[in-house]
Parts: C-alpha cells; structure tokens; sequence
C-alpha cells in the first residue's frame, strides 16, 4: 500500500542527517555537560555549539536560550514562571493546550486571566490585545501560528502594543520556530518556545528563549543545570539532535517553503475544484505554507480520515495532543464555526518528503471518500 504522511504540524520524521548526529553523540560524545574532564567539556562543547546554532536563527545571545524537554514545557515555564498572585494575563482562545491550562492553573492560583478571541480568519488583531490589557497585566501570550489553522499571527505589532504597556510577551513559536523567519534583535519578544519534533528532530526536546533582564522563576529544582533554570542533566542526544535539524532547517527554509507551497495549493486547488462546496479554515494568504485545513460539509472529519488512513493516508482532524476527544476542536470554533462544520473538518500538514504524487493519490482517495458518503445518504 502507498504510504503518504500529511500530518506534519502533529509530529515530522526525523531527518536521516539528524539521526546520525543523535547517533554519533549517544556512542561518542556521551559524556555529561556537567563533567570537568575531558568526556565532559567535549559534550559541553556540543551542548554550546546547538545553543549557537539556535541563537543564530532567531538572532539573539546564545546565553539567552535554555533547553526543555519541549514545547509544553517552555509554554508552562513561560507562564508560571513569570506571573505571580495578583497579576493579570491575556491569551487567546486558540492556544495550544499548554498555554491554556497553564494559564487556568494561574487563574485558579490567585492570578487574573483574560482570553481573547481571533477574527474568523485566525488572526489575533493588536487592538483586541490592547483593549484586554490593565495596569495589572503581567504577560500577554500569544501563539506565532495557529497549529491547526496555520494563520499566522502580526507578532511585531503585537509586540509593540505590548511593550507600549510595559508588559511582557511570550510567543508560543512551535509551529514558526525553522520555518519562517524570527528576528529577536527587531522584535521586542521576551520570551518564545520552541520544540524539536516539528522541525524534524526528536521528540523529547525543546527551548525557551528569556530575554536577558526577564524575571522568571524556575519550575524545577536540584543541580545547577541551564544556569539554574531547569534542574536535572541535559538530554544532550536531543538537544544536539535539535541543533542539527535547525541548521538544516536554516538552510533549507527557502527550498522548503517554495516545493511545499506548490504542493499545499495543488492539494486544496485539486479537492475544490471537484467539491466547490469545500471551504477553507484560516486565512488565505497570511498562513504557513505547509497547513491547508478544510471544512467537507455533511462529511464527519472522523470517517474522512479513517478512510484515508485505510488507504495509507495519515491527517488530522485537529491537534494530535486532543486526539480521541469527541469535542470539536477549541481552534475552529474560536474562529466561530459550527459543531458541525468543526466535526467536518480535515487538517493536511505537508513536509519536506512529500511529492507530487503524494497529492495527486490523496486528492482521487478523497474524491472516493466522498463520492462513496454521497451515495449513502440518498
């Protein structure tokens, strides 16, 4: 059976280069970062040089980037890190599930939480960011692009509304961080996440850039790893696995965008025109280029993708973090969609290995899909 894997923004392959680096740490370079011998300095040094090549990419000081076991853990460190008792914080209605219950934590914890909502294209205006703020705001958060959506949020204007109030701004950058640009020397971010498995490194690992002067408590408590911000020996086959997949993605980012744009308007161009009545969630244009989500109306999203997956095809119907929920995804119905226009809807996630093929064959098992629940209900 043909295998095609559309469900990239849930989790990517790791690329072959960065296994063999992951390899080669795990039988070589072993040692713990915390060692002064000779084992240990050589396994500083590959700690050091991931940490460079992430603070290259988003243009800040290396001293500023401090490894997590991913992007949950970041989100969570972000928030309960930085808002105390009495404080106020703002995020969207959209968030990843890690900044969400994070952030009811807080509310349950003493501290004041304000959820906005994004327009019906998945964009968070700075205005609806302004008029949430008080004197009591703490931290604004506020995801880069949507995971489900891929609309893609005006972070530079938002940060500028942000700091104009004196407060700070977390960026959830999970589904950004490889694949667009981020400039932290332009865009007063304080704080941003990151994670390795959606940029085709391991699972397991991840970031949070802290701006320098940004008060944040840590989560987590014994040696004096990551400069005392996160306790415990660092996973240094994920975190070089990590630098070697940012570095590849560095240098494929425009390569990547471009095959897979053409592929990503193939497949959506290709199911519209048999099925006019296919609709799209998210914005047209201001989205990332890999992330098509569509609505099939009187099709339920469950029965699309089970019979794609029989036919080798993996999607999603939302965030892989929520899968076997019978709730409609919290993103689609933000941007103010029905139950039933959520239930029917369908996210492809295309990556680097995808050809043409791959959507040519996903687009006639769709056609089949809906043909077939077509002649069922007459």
């Amino acid at each position: 059976m043909k295998k095609v894997y559309l469900d990239h923004s849930a989790t990517t392959p790791v690329d072959k280069r960065v296994a063999e680096k992951i390899i080669e740490t795990m039988t070589i370079g072993f040692g713990n970062p915390s060692s002064v011998h000779s084992f240990g300095r050589a396994a500083k040094q590959l700690m050091d040089e991931s940490r460079q090549i992430i603070a290259e990419m988003l243009k800040c000081d290396p001293a500023e980037i401090f490894f997590t076991s991913g992007g949950t853990e970041a989100d969570n460190l972000a928030l309960i890190g930085t808002v105390e008792p009495g404080e106020h914080l703002i995020t969207t209605a959209y968030e990843h599930h890690a900044v969400l219950l994070a952030a009811e934590y807080l509310q349950k914890n003493g501290r004041t939480l304000t959820i906005i909502a994004p327009d019906k294209f998945g964009i968070v205006h700075p205005e609806s960011v302004a008029e949430a703020m008080t004197a009591q705001t703490k931290l604004v958060s506020v995801m880069h692009i949507n995971n489900e959506l891929g609309s893609i949020n005006p972070i530079d204007k938002i940060a500028e509304t942000v700091k104009n109030r004196s407060a700070l701004f977390h960026i959830d950058a999970v589904q950004s961080f490889g694949k667009v640009d981020i400039d932290l020397s332009q865009i007063p971010i304080d704080l941003l996440s990151l994670s390795g498995h959606k940029i085709y490194g391991p699972k397991g690992i991840g970031a949070l850039f802290i701006r320098k002067g940004t008060k944040i408590s840590p989560r987590s408590f014994g040696g004096h790893h990551e400069r005392g911000m996160r306790a415990g020996t660092e996973n240094l086959p994920g975190l070089v696995g990590l630098g070697q997949a940012a570095k590849i993605c560095r240098e494929m980012m425009t390569q990547d965008e471009n095959k897979i744009r053409a592929l990503r308007d193939r497949l959506q161009t290709g199911i519209q025109s048999r099925f006019p009545e296919v609709s799209l969630n998210g914005h047209p244009s201001d989205r990332l280029y890999s992330i098509c989500n569509l609505s099939f109306p009187g099709i339920e999203g469950e029965t699309m993708l089970m019979s794609l997956d029989l036919a080798g095809i993996a999607v999603s119907t939302g965030s892989a973090c929520s899968s076997g929920s019978t709730k409609p995804s919290h993103v689609l119905t933000a941007i103010g969609l029905t139950t039933e226009q959520a239930h029917s809807s369908i996210r492809f996630s295309l990556g680097r290995e995808n050809i043409r093929e791959d959507i040519d064959y996903t687009i006639e098992e769709i056609a089949k899909t809906v043909e077939r629940v077509k002649s069922m209900s007459f």
